[in-house]
């Protein structure tokens, strides 16, 4: 037990490290919700309005409505940056190191999920402080009941960026993942419109928001603030993660997945 919880704080120290050097990834994950929050939402304030829909007790201003979303694109975007910083270890060659331990490798992978969730979440908790800053305030229980919702999503959308670096054999191919994954992923969600919203559009993507489980993740998020469970949208999550986590590690199986992948010539 001793090994396993070394590894783990030997991960999070080198994670946490990475990340207070890269100052320019941590602007770059609050710069870019906050030019959602402050330009995209100022536009759609009158153009689009909002219903009385749970959580919600009363009309609701847009840029309120979003900030849920927004946790989650932060959630989402670190996931995917911890992807992409998995498959640079991987070409470096320290990820196949890593994975040379004693220690089992879904533990490994595991240690370096939470150690890439705990940023998110603290990365989550900085965008809060500066919304409150623009008028756009939760209570005090909301802030609390917001950090049991982080965690499962953070673990699911983290899960997700395990899973993708099993498979994404170049930095070069990261491109494609944000275009046909990610941005996909976050745009058919309910991060942005309700689903109301979207079922006046279209009925199908109505429906492909409604099971898409970053959508899931940000309703958990949403009713969190507001301190009320969601108990169908954890359910998802929980449920998304673990496949997801299953996949990451079926991908770094050695007999199939990464290794035997960097052994193959050319």
């Amino acid at each position: 037990m001793m090994d396993w919880l070394a590894a783990l704080m030997a991960i999070t120290q080198r994670e946490a490290l990475r990340f207070i050097g890269q100052r320019g990834r941590f602007a770059a994950a609050l710069v870019r919700p906050m030019l959602w929050l402050v330009v995209f939402a100022a536009g759609f304030r009158a153009a689009l309005g909002l219903s009385i829909t749970p959580p919600y007790a009363t009309y609701t201003t847009y840029e309120v409505y979003i900030v849920p979303g927004l946790c989650g694109m932060i959630l989402l975007f670190n996931g995917m940056q911890s992807s992409l910083s998995m498959v640079y270890d991987r070409e470096m060659g320290s990820m196949r190191l890593l994975l040379t331990s004693p220690l089992p490798r879904w533990w490994l992978l595991v240690c370096r999920l939470l150690a890439s969730t705990a940023i998110s979440i603290l990365q989550v908790y900085v965008f809060l402080g500066l919304a409150a800053l623009f008028g756009i305030r939760f209570s005090w229980g909301g802030y609390a009941a917001l950090l049991p919702a982080l965690v499962p999503a953070g673990l699911m959308l983290g899960a997700l960026g395990l899973a993708l670096s099993s498979v994404i054999r170049q930095l070069e191919n990261f491109a494609g993942v944000m275009n046909f994954v990610i941005f996909p992923m976050f745009f058919l969600s309910t991060a942005l419109y309700p689903l109301w919203k979207m079922a006046e559009s279209s009925a199908l993507l109505r429906d492909i928001c409604a099971v898409n489980p970053f959508s899931q993740a940000v309703e958990l998020i949403r009713f969190a603030l507001y301190q009320q469970l969601n108990a169908a949208a954890l359910a998802w999550v929980l449920l998304s993660g673990l496949v997801w986590l299953g996949l990451a590690v079926w991908g770094y199986d050695p007999a199939r997945g990464l290794i035997r992948k960097a052994a193959k010539p050319g």
